[in-house]
């Protein structure tokens, strides 16, 4: 049999979105991947900040989802992580790209799981399931975080081992990091947690909270207090609304952007 080539479309630059390539792509397991792209010299973005990314569509018109942007503000090139959805109009379509390929990058990253949108702090907790782990990478990678905060954790819940995403990079604490690694062997905390196969966290983060397990080896008090801690979180529409309501009881306040507060969701979607 001859070998088939599949004409890809070349993309066009809108004033919105700007054409890039891709670098390389990296399967995880058979539901998620991430993917790392060229990134415009005039493009410019906050650590934890999404932006519009996507394909084209079966109409000829530009696909577009929102994705956080993975890699720190810094780096040259730009990463994002994702699920993989079989009928999804566009991650059936994103699951299949490889190094060299086209794809749209939206020109104004925005968002507000970033350092600005909280009040000055002495630990940092970013909560996350799943593909919300995306921005938590970017901001953990990001210099300033460190200057911000004495103590940074990580906490990434998913349903399989195979679902920890940097699981590596991570759990040696950005060892490899060329700007953060010095600061993050004393800083950095990484808590991950699976939940339908074994492993020495095994439960929800709710129940990681409750028994005290979160803090162990992090300075400070066992619990959250809303004097010195500030929260992100990003994930499924259930652990952020149970630990919005959470956070609101135990007297944090939700912050902006415009104003400041003690912790942060992602507003504009939640995957």
């Amino acid at each position: 049999m001859n070998d088939v080539t599949i004409e890809k479309p070349v993309l066009e630059p809108t004033g919105a979105l700007s054409v890039e390539t891709v670098l390389s792509v990296r399967h995880w397991n058979e539901h998620l991947f991430s993917f790392r792209i060229t990134r415009p010299a005039s493009f410019r973005f906050r650590s934890g900040e999404f932006v519009m990314i996507g394909l084209q569509g079966d109409n000829g018109k530009p696909l577009l989802r929102a994705y956080s942007v993975a890699s720190p503000a810094w780096d040259e090139e730009l990463e994002f992580l994702s699920i993989k959805v079989q009928d999804g109009p566009l991650t059936s379509k994103l699951q299949l790209i490889q190094p060299g390929d086209q794809i749209y990058l939206g020109r104004k990253p925005t968002g507000t799981l970033v350092t600005d949108a909280l009040l000055p702090g002495k630990r940092l907790f970013m909560l996350s399931t799943g593909t919300g782990l995306a921005p938590f990478l970017s901001l953990a990678r990001d210099p300033d975080v460190y200057e911000f905060y004495e103590q940074v954790v990580v906490v990434h819940s998913v349903r399989r081992v195979s679902d920890l995403a940097f699981h590596d990079e991570l759990s040696g604490k950005l060892a490899d990091d060329p700007l953060v690694a010095e600061q993050a062997a004393s800083q950095f905390h990484y808590v991950p947690t699976v939940t339908r196969e074994p492993f020495r966290n095994n439960v929800r983060i709710d129940k990681l909270v409750e028994t005290g397990a979160l803090f162990e080896g992090i300075a400070g008090e066992p619990r959250f207090n809303p004097e010195t801690d500030r929260i992100m979180m990003c994930g499924s529409m259930e652990m952020i609304k149970q630990f919005g309501a959470y956070f609101e009881e135990q007297g944090f306040a939700e912050g902006s952007n415009a104003a400041p507060g003690a912790y942060v969701i992602e507003r504009a979607f939640v995957g």
